[in-house]
């Protein structure tokens, strides 16, 4: 036990000091660039500090001082938080702290450089997350922030919360076992999990001494309510933080309120609807708006490039298909052509005469070795570039940046009970399908991502989804 405290402690200490570092090498470096500006790149690595710099020097600590306390108060250095709400914290406070420093500068009436005030912060808004993600890794390979988990129940719930577990390893939960109550159904997936499936015993906390206090997971499924309810009361006394995943599929988590009534056992969830709030529609709008000029004025001579390379077979460089988009409404989605002039007849033709091809276009209505295709083409789809047109599409008020996959007619019996929140969103470039997987995934997992998506808006996570549409347009994972 005395290990994982001490290791606890340092992990928190290095957390810290990655910050404290962060920050002054922001300050170091913002003040070179200032100096390098104003005289050569020697002063500004020799010549101060002066009085000047020792003044903001004390100033700067301060709002250090201020944003480490606020990010341990927000659980920055023990809580286990997904990267990228942990990110979305993170940036919020530094914006604050950066407001705090300049109105001290400002009503300190000292005079400092703009350029050293704002190359200060927008280093710190690159140099503090990145620190933090390298300290992070480096404890992890370490042990030290590595904390061993286990997951009571075996059930869809406890797949769901191991498979979210692991896609966030910089939380560092490692799952080594689930405990399964006795009577509690499993998951046929788990069942063929290398991670070990142990009977939960009568006396848990006895078991759980036996290992070492482990960080505990309750994700029972609904109808192990009362179990659920035993466990939490029993374990609650040991731990004085659980971790609790109820099974609330298909809620809106985002924005989830939780009100309880004093003096009564009555939990209240307020749930609402982002994407139906109109100043949160307006915000998404004029997003996709600003953005999408500011794409299409960039990358103009890309698409003229791209356009003269495709219509070298004589047949035009854009494609329209009809999508439907919000509330229904049909458009002409604009794509650059990536096949050849007669697809339709070549696909009918194939359809006609290959069983394997059918069962493959009525299940994803894509092909993965589509001899339509053609090698510019190819190309196009690998990198996602065949897609830049829709950015008019965007612009035009049609699609957004981010949102649910274009679907055709045809395919709106395959969203069931879910094309609600399909038809509530415009549909987008890109989106949860396209960075879990994108042809890789099933079309049902494709449903159940696009409907998420809607349930759960931010303009954060359009952010975030597009910062990921990169890396994975980079690295061709799921293109054909």
């Amino acid at each position: 036990m005395k290990i994982r405290i001490d290791n606890a402690l340092l992990a928190k200490a290095a957390l810290i000091l990655g910050d404290m570092l962060a920050f002054l090498a922001a300050f170091i470096l913002g003040r070179s660039a200032n100096w390098a500006y104003d005289h050569s790149f020697q002063d500004a690595f020799f010549g101060w500090p002066d009085e000047r710099g020792q003044v903001r020097l004390v100033l700067f600590s301060l709002v250090i001082l201020v944003s480490i306390v606020w990010f341990w108060s927000v659980g920055h250095y023990s809580r286990r938080k997904p990267f990228w709400d942990e990110f979305h914290e993170t940036l919020k406070i530094l914006v604050i702290a950066a407001g705090i420093d300049a109105t001290m500068v400002y009503f300190g009436k000292w005079q400092f450089s703009r350029l050293w005030l704002l190359s200060t912060w927008m280093l710190a808004f690159i140099l503090v997350p990145l620190v933090r993600v390298a300290i992070k890794r480096a404890l992890l390979r370490l042990g030290f922030w590595l904390r061993p988990t286990v997951i009571i129940g075996a059930g869809e719930n406890a797949r769901e919360a191991s498979v979210a577990l692991q896609s966030e390893p910089l939380m560092g939960l490692d799952v080594i076992a689930y405990l399964v109550p006795d009577g509690s159904p499993v998951s046929e997936s788990l069942e063929q999990s290398p991670i070990p499936l142990l009977p939960l015993s009568s006396g848990p906390m006895t078991q759980l001494l036996e290992m070492d206090f482990p960080h505990v997971v309750i994700a029972l499924d609904a109808e192990d309510l009362l179990t659920q309810q035993s466990l939490i009361n029993l374990l609650n006394i040991r731990y004085i933080d659980l971790n609790v995943i109820p099974s609330l599929r298909g809620l809106p988590l985002l924005g989830m309120e939780i009100t309880h009534v004093f003096s009564h056992e009555v939990l209240i969830l307020r749930v609402r609807n982002n994407l139906g709030r109109r100043v949160a529609r307006f915000a998404k709008r004029l997003f996709d708006l600003v953005v999408s000029f500011l794409l299409l004025l960039v990358l103009w001579p890309c698409f003229a490039y791209l356009a003269l390379r495709i219509r070298t077979d004589g047949s035009p460089a854009i494609f329209a298909h009809e999508r439907i988009g919000r509330q229904g409404e049909p458009f002409r989605c604009y794509k650059f052509r990536s096949m050849i002039a007669d697809a339709d007849r070549v696909l009918a033709e194939l359809l006609a005469k290959d069983a394997d091809a059918r069962e493959e276009w009525a299940r994803d209505f894509k092909l993965r070795n589509d001899p339509r295709i053609t090698p510019i083409g190819a190309f196009l789809r690998k990198t996602s570039l065949d897609e830049l047109p829709q950015l008019w599409n965007v612009f035009k008020g049609e699609m957004s940046l981010v949102g649910p996959r274009p679907i055709v007619t045809e395919e709106m019996a395959r969203y069931g009970e879910q094309l609600g929140y399909y038809l509530e969103a415009r549909p987008g470039m890109t989106g949860l399908w396209q960075i879990s997987g994108r042809n890789d995934v099933d079309y049902s997992a494709r449903v159940n991502l696009d409907s998420w998506y809607v349930r759960n808006w931010s303009l954060w996570y359009d952010i975030v989804i597009m910062l990921k549409t990169v890396s994975v347009v980079w690295r061709r994972h799921g293109a054909y």
